[in-house]
């Protein structure tokens, strides 16, 4: 059905004609979700487009449900440079907009028309102040003021859309508008390349607006904004229609006027009509690829490219090439070795190389009693916990030999994949265990060529506020490239590996490597290379 609509941008009046249709997101609470990291993504998109918005018809997910996995089909792009710094913030777009005006449905069909993954939406209802108990009683009889700025808490917005905004991990408060308060449970976001963050005070704070690449203000007829309200808190959150109908008139309707409506001149965009205003919404999709376009980075290439002429780093320790080890790399190394072989004398490698590692774990002097009744000065590890992070596929392999050493040991897993197009790594799933951050952790991976997969990796780790020097990289096999790539961004992690080859060929294949270990391991069909990770092009 063809409506008649206008959209105003800096102030310029286009009239337009728009299409009215398309298939509607529901609202998510906060955009966070299962493993802290699904977002509110478009439900149905195709590959990636840099420069034109996609058709709202396309039917290819950007994710796969796998049993209890959620993995993106399309990853995150580096975040960070050469140097392991963040450097690329995410976009922020800010959404304002009376009560019921639509907002949500705008952010919705904007993140369908953006089919780019890694889109979190951002809802301003989460961040509500807790509230006394005689503020309960007046929330329970409909005299609590919920549409001024001082019933949001906005140290704790502006905190945590800052720290999102950076690349790092937060939690979300989840409000709960039948009780008035905060959920015991927050909710875990991570990860995001644009953010939406939509909320009727939107404008209404200083620091908050300086957050924002591009603010839209939502305008709806006050008549519709009325109805959607009272069907809104009526089937949703359990209200009265009389008690709706006193809060709107005592509340809602005069906010609108002083502190809404004026912040209109704020916007960059004015968007009549909400989600049906496609010419709007298409205009403000444009501008952020074009944005998302400027703020790409080449990490890889910078790394590969890199001029490595300095000694190895003391942050690398090698596992001594005992006859025994260097029998072992003999037999994994050969490529006639069958795949019965090449598992089992690399698991004996692991062990090997895992019980290596956890000799740089920090210790202190603990004495203990022996059954003869005798004092044993011995050491015991010093330290919260240890967790195991694998990169998905080949680091998995790395599981058993660390399980078998650490009792009780915390796995976590990320899938690193790289882009056949760009070359750059891409981040497409991510499960850490909940406090990951007061752990010591054992990165694991098979192989290391340029590094990049790894840098991302620590990049993860970090963005959950795990600290630098408690995160140990174990690789069975790195090249120096990639050695020198992790410690110049990473100078505090430990690098444990059993043995370091000098070079890479043009394909950035580690020589004299040690081939797919992916493929090799698994008996996966060499020709599926450009499918896996764990292929050595990839890190």
């Amino acid at each position: 059905m063809a409506a008649s609509s206008r959209c105003r941008l800096r102030g310029l009046r286009i009239p337009v004609e728009a299409e009215v249709g398309g298939r509607l997101s529901s609202r998510s609470d906060s955009g966070s979700g299962e493993d802290s990291l699904d977002r509110l993504l478009p439900p149905a998109g195709g590959p990636p487009r840099r420069r034109s918005a996609p058709p709202l018809s396309s039917t290819e997910p950007h994710l796969l449900r796998t049993g209890s996995r959620t993995v993106y089909t399309a990853g995150r792009p580096p975040w960070y440079d050469e140097h392991g710094t963040q450097s690329k913030e995410a976009f922020v777009i800010g959404l304002c907009g009376g009560s019921a005006s639509g907002k949500t449905t705008v952010a919705n069909k904007i993140i369908e028309a953006l089919d780019v993954p890694w889109v979190v939406l951002l809802s301003m209802d989460s961040f509500y102040k807790v509230l006394s108990s005689e503020e309960q009683t007046l929330a329970a009889s409909n005299d609590y003021n919920f549409d001024h700025p001082g019933a949001f808490d906005f140290q704790l917005l502006v905190a945590t859309l800052r720290k999102l905004k950076q690349g790092k991990s937060v939690k979300i408060p989840v409000y709960d508008f039948t009780t008035h308060g905060r959920q015991k449970d927050w909710k875990n976001v991570y990860g995001a390349s644009v953010i939406i963050f939509e909320g009727i005070m939107s404008f209404a704070d200083r620091e908050l607006l300086e957050l924002l690449d591009m603010k839209i203000f939502v305008d709806t007829d006050s008549d519709i904004r009325l109805v959607r309200r009272l069907r809104r808190d009526i089937g949703e959150r359990g209200r009265d229609i009389e008690g709706v109908i006193k809060q709107y008139n005592k509340f809602v309707k005069p906010a609108f006027e002083q502190y809404i409506e004026p912040a209109m001149r704020l916007a960059d965009i004015v968007v009549p009509r909400g989600g049906g205003n496609m010419v709007a919404i298409d205009l403000i999709v444009q501008h952020v690829h074009s944005q998302l376009e400027e703020r790409e980075l080449s990490v890889r290439a910078l790394l590969a490219s890199a001029q490595q002429n300095q000694p190895l780093p003391q942050t690398l320790s090698v596992l001594q090439s005992t006859p025994q080890v260097r029998g072992l790399h003999t037999i994994i190394r050969n490529k006639e070795t069958s795949r019965d072989e090449f598992i089992f004398y690399s698991k004996r490698l692991m062990r090997l190389l895992i019980e290596y590692a956890l000799t740089f774990l920090p210790s202190q002097v603990c004495v203990v009693q022996t059954p003869q009744g005798e004092e044993y000065e011995g050491r015991r590890y010093q330290g919260r916990g240890i967790t195991g992070v694998s990169v998905l596929r080949a680091g998995e392999t790395m599981e058993p030999a660390l399980r078998a050493v650490c009792k009780d040991v915390r796995i976590g897993k990320i899938l690193i994949q790289t882009n056949v197009d760009s070359g750059e790594p891409e981040l497409h799933y991510l499960r850490l265990p909940k406090d990951i951050s007061e752990d010591h952790v054992i990165l694991m991976d098979s192989s290391v060529s340029t590094g990049a997969a790894a840098m991302m990796a620590v990049r993860v780790l970090l963005d959950h506020e795990v600290q630098e020097e408690r995160v140990v990289l174990v690789s069975l096999l790195m090249a120096e490239l990639g050695v020198h790539s992790v410690a110049y961004a990473f100078p505090k992690v430990r690098i444990i590996t059993s043995a370091v080859d000098q070079s890479l060929d043009d394909l950035l294949h580690v020589l004299p490597g040690i081939g797919d270990f992916g493929d090799r391991y698994f008996g996966t069909d060499g020709s599926d290379r450009g499918s896996d990770e764990d292929q050595e092009p990839s890190h």
